[in-house]
């Protein structure tokens, strides 16, 4: 992560000039494209800063300035995906969750639209996008399940109910310890065939097929993604864990950082579950600082080539973390 002035947190995509939602695979291949940043911005003590206008702005790409074709204030109304862990790691503290969730959606603005989405064996939808904020809480408080954990299914998911969402700034917040079954399996095969010296360097979990499903996915619809990693999920925590069982859970919170860095969001580590609560507070005042600024790139070539993007801000006294750029596919 790279630290620099003005503090920038970026989300992009690449939407086309007709958009066609993708069902399940990759983003349908377009002419032409729209780059869409979410930038957020905070002062040097970590304060939002929510009054800034597009004149404020100016984007690079390769070190080329872009034209700023749209630009939406950090007022602007979000659809927001809440994804739970309903798995049976999080069986202990159920009402935890269920408090702590709710701070989250009493933070939010009223225009801001909330599905809420359960994960154990199942993925289930408990509620589509509505701004209803009792419906929202009944669907919190019947979230329920044990079993084994779909993570990156449920991050599917969440990405087909956002693809329906035209027009809206787009994020999803999801409380998880990251272990995913299917894929922590997958790690383990691969650890099997490696020596005792070879296990902590031996899974590369960038490489990992789901996750970069995921990640393609959230590129084309400007997704900022938000993971709240549970403490059941930290590998400090595991009691007299095996050098293998180490390795599988580090990959698994490394997962977590990249869905964060490259959407654009920020990872939340849950040391304590007395935080989780003043954790999603500080998610939700994040989202409120979130503006949205859109480019026609003056290189239009889709050779799946790296693009580097710096956004400048105008107001020295400002810090910037931010997202390098994107992949043109």
């Amino acid at each position: 992560m790279h630290f620099c002035r003005p503090l920038i947190i970026i989300s992009i995509v690449l939407a086309s000039i007709v958009i066609v939602a993708a069902q399940d695979d990759d983003p349908i291949r377009v002419d032409s494209s729209i780059v869409r940043l979410n930038v957020g911005v905070v002062d040097s003590r970590g304060r939002p800063v929510t009054d800034l206008d597009k004149s404020k702005f100016t984007v690079y790409e390769d070190g080329v300035k872009q034209e700023i074709t749209r630009f939406e204030p950090s007022t602007a109304p979000f659809s927001v995906v809440m994804i739970l862990d309903m798995s049976g790691s999080t069986l202990g503290f159920r009402q935890v969750i269920r408090l702590s969730a709710s701070r989250f959606i009493d933070a939010l603005l009223p225009d801001d639209r909330v599905a809420v989405i359960e994960f154990y064996d199942k993925v289930n939808l408990l509620n589509d996008f509505t701004t209803d904020r009792r419906s929202i809480g009944n669907s919190i408080n019947v979230a329920n399940g044990r079993g084994k954990t779909q993570l990156y299914k449920a991050l599917d998911t969440a990405l087909d109910k956002l693809s329906k969402e035209k027009n809206r700034r787009k994020a999803i917040v999801v409380l998880t310890d990251g272990v995913d079954t299917a894929v922590r399996d997958k790690d383990r095969e691969q650890l099997e065939r490696l020596s005792d010296e070879q296990i902590s360097t031996g899974i590369k979990p960038e490489t990992s097929d789901i996750l970069n499903r995921v990640l393609s996915r959230s590129d084309a619809q400007g997704v900022t993604i938000y993971p709240l990693a549970l403490p059941t999920g930290d590998p400090a925590k595991l009691a007299d864990p095996t050098p293998r069982q180490v390795a599988m859970y580090n990959a698994a919170r490394t997962r977590l950082q990249i869905v964060a860095d490259r959407s654009g969001g920020t990872l939340n580590a849950i040391k304590a579950l007395e935080d989780m609560g003043r954790i999603y507070g500080r998610v939700a005042a994040e989202l409120r600082t979130l503006y949205t600024v859109e480019y026609q790139p003056i290189n239009d070539k889709r050779d799946g080539k790296w693009r580097s993007v710096r956004i400048d801000v105008k107001n020295p006294e400002l810090i910037s973390r931010t997202r390098q750029g994107y992949f043109a596919k």
